[in-house]
């Protein structure tokens, strides 16, 4: 499969296409299409826990915002130029955010209204850099998929699960298909670290809460150094657990545009060497000025 002969415009017409999504221009219905039929055969071909060579960027939660993922790419350097891995949560409870997100409302965001319009952006631009550089932008689908970078830093969207033990359970796992309510998929989403030790019952009603001896057993049966995750607001952008054995990381500044949060993002090197960059929320264009508060469950 060549993932630059999409809708017959080869690289140029994605290069094309790219730039008109950074210029919150929308696609044609077809052109949405073939980049979505494209992005799965892509997809499809990754296994569920995918290796990623270091230098990589690694990002956390998105949260619907484009213009701060703009941004993202403005501070961490261009794709290809710049190795990124997604950790998930693109569009699901930004101010943007749509309930269902289909090829119709990819394809047509101007009949979303202002609240919806970005996410579709978003959207497609991260699936249309996906489709162009392969092997260059990794994005994990927010539940159950994972990364291994360098067979050291362990990426995951939220957190661990006493279903699992090692990587081998994790590649065991049957990723097409709906993410059930409890269970090892439902966990690798949902849970959080703790301060306590051992597992716990999460308050957000899926997965678990694990303590630090949890992490360093996981870390220690895999070979890791790292669990690096999004899933959860820090207010500096990343957050240490576990003495350094777990990592939060949050790429969505200014959450719901009022959390008055950075946000950052982790570069990793060709030694492994690790390295925060904290950003502040990008001008928005078109925005009203309206705010609605946020459940603090989703905070």
């Amino acid at each position: 499969m060549d993932p630059m002969n999409v809708d017959n415009g080869g690289c140029g017409g994605l290069d094309a296409q790219i730039e008109q999504l950074m210029q919150c221009r929308p696609l044609a219905e077809q052109e949405v299409k073939a980049l979505c039929e494209k992005a799965k055969e892509i997809l499809m071909e990754e296994s569920n826990v995918q290796p990623v060579k270091s230098p990589v960027t690694i990002c956390g939660d998105i949260h619907g915002q484009f213009h701060d993922l703009v941004e993202l790419f403005r501070i961490g350097g261009k794709c290809p130029d710049t190795n990124y891995l997604f950790m998930g949560d693109y569009v699901d409870r930004g101010y943007y955010s749509v309930e269902t997100v289909t090829v119709s409302t990819l394809a047509y965001p101007n009949l979303l209204g202002t609240k919806r319009l970005y996410c579709c952006f978003l959207l497609q631009l991260l699936v249309a850099l996906k489709v162009r550089y392969p092997h260059r932008i990794t994005i994990l689908r927010g539940n159950h998929e994972s990364r291994q970078v360098e067979s050291e830093i362990f990426c995951l969207h939220g957190g661990l699960s006493p279903s699992i033990e090692n990587l081998d359970s994790v590649r065991s796992l049957d990723r097409v298909q709906e993410v059930p309510h409890e269970g090892p998929m439902c966990d690798l989403l949902w849970s959080d670290p703790d301060d306590r030790c051992g597992w716990g019952i999460s308050p957000r009603g899926a997965g678990y809460t694990f303590g630090q001896d949890i992490s360093e057993q996981f870390n220690h049966t895999n070979n890791l150094k790292l669990v690096a995750r999004a899933h959860q607001l820090v207010m500096e952008g990343y957050n240490w657990a576990h003495e350094q054995k777990v990592v939060t990381i949050f790429s969505a500044p200014n959450y719901c545009y009022r959390c008055g949060n950075m946000a950052s993002i982790l570069e990793v090197d060709d030694c492994n060497s690790h390295t925060f960059i904290q950003f502040d929320p990008a001008p928005r264009r078109g925005e009203p000025d309206v705010t609605r508060r946020t459940p603090d469950y989703f905070l």
